[in-house]
């Protein structure tokens, strides 16, 4: 996650009604284009284009909309040590104050979701896909609901402001916001208004998530919209962002067929959760961690510029099928296609010659890291 990991790529087919978010009238005063996803309407992009927003939080700041994700608080006793029942993280270590990336998982070792998790005074704070909130909190409460108290905020907002300029931006209305590190916490008012803010983000650039009731949302998103360095990003420059940054997608490049080793995400497992284990697949998991998975996620960067997209098939030199694209498009900070995807372990290896069944042709590609521009988390 995520953090805010599900992007919309294209819209979705439904007959059920979406929901609005609170900042819909906003979206629609800005000439978003407004797209279903995940059971809202959302902002795809603003007139602008895609391409200018994805520059724009390179070089600035952009302001995205994430008030589709589901945002959660734990209340109980020890709930940090029945929480870490259901996760790969290390929960009961998380000091107050503090963020942590981590996932739920199945029996088989696979991904349920990805979420943030931040340790407050006396509760926890999670914020988990849109996709996947009806699930998640299903999974909280079949598991934690009768010892602990399970709030799910529906009347709360969450905005993301990224880029370079974000700390500048936000420290004129809340100083203390520049001494945050990556992945901290603080309850701090801007104009007036309280807000939850974690510097965190999914764009591999500096910033900060916002965590404001709904009826303040309005007024905060067109104070910071006001300073000169932000401009609206919508969802589609979220996705292009988190791509070439190498962060993973609820749905594309992880799912519960993936197990958080073969994703490349073995770091989010500490060093005590490796010897005691203890979470759902944690056998499954951590053999993989000592033997190694049988498929990983890598990055890979097409040698022509054809993009390849999701479900295009990867094969070695010699024309056998060795994975799949999971993720794929153009790259605007590269200024050329980027991808990311699973294959067979054995042609992992960096600089490993590929190729990419495009529209039914043949085009040449190589391995590489997931990681196409190199992240800019403040860490002090």
């Amino acid at each position: 996650m995520n953090q805010s990991s599900d992007t919309p790529t294209t819209p979705e087919e439904t007959d059920t009604p979406v929901k609005h978010v609170p900042l819909d009238a906003l979206h629609r005063e800005l000439d978003a284009k407004m797209v279903p996803f995940a059971g809202y309407d959302m902002p795809v992009q603003y007139p602008a284009g895609i391409m200018a927003e994805h520059n724009h939080t390179r070089d600035q700041a952009s302001l995205f909309d994430v008030s589709h994700m589901g945002q959660v608080e734990i209340i109980g006793p020890a709930s940090d040590q029945a929480l870490e029942r259901l996760v790969v993280g290390d929960i009961t270590s998380l000091k107050s104050g503090k963020t942590c990336y981590t996932m739920f998982t199945n029996e088989q070792g696979g991904i349920l979701d990805d979420l943030m998790v931040t340790r407050q005074a006396n509760l926890l704070y999670l914020v988990i896909n849109a996709a996947c909130k009806e699930a998640d909190i299903a999974h909280l409460q079949k598991h934690l609901g009768s010892d602990h108290d399970i709030r799910v905020l529906e009347d709360r907002a969450l905005l993301a402001l990224q880029g370079p300029s974000a700390c500048e931006v936000l420290s004129r209305y809340a100083p203390a916001a520049r001494h945050m590190n990556f992945m901290s916490a603080a309850t701090l008012r801007i104009s007036d208004i309280d807000c939850l803010i974690t510097r965190s983000g999914y764009t591999g650039e500096d910033g900060y998530e916002i965590s404001i009731s709904a009826d303040a949302a309005d007024t905060l998103a067109r104070l910071l919209l006001d300073e000169p360095e932000v401009e609206p990003g919508g969802l589609g420059a979220r996705d292009s962002l988190r791509l070439e940054a190498g962060l993973c997608l609820f749905g594309n490049d992880i799912d519960p067929t993936t197990t958080p080793i073969e994703a490349g995400l073995k770091w989010t497992i500490s060093k005590r959760r490796r010897e005691q284990g203890g979470f759902p697949g944690s056998d499954i998991i951590l053999q993989q961690l000592k033997d190694g998975p049988p498929r990983l996620r890598v990055g890979i960067a097409p040698q022509g510029r054809a993009p390849a997209r999701a479900h295009t098939e990867i094969t070695d030199t010699a024309g056998s099928v060795i994975g799949e694209i999971t993720s794929g498009g153009f790259g605007p900070t590269l200024g050329g296609p980027v991808a990311m995807g699973y294959v067979k372990q054995e042609f992992s290896k960096h600089g490993t010659d590929i190729n990419l069944l495009i529209r039914g042709k043949s085009h040449p590609a190589k391995i590489t890291s997931p990681v196409f521009v190199k992240h800019n988390y403040f860490k002090g």
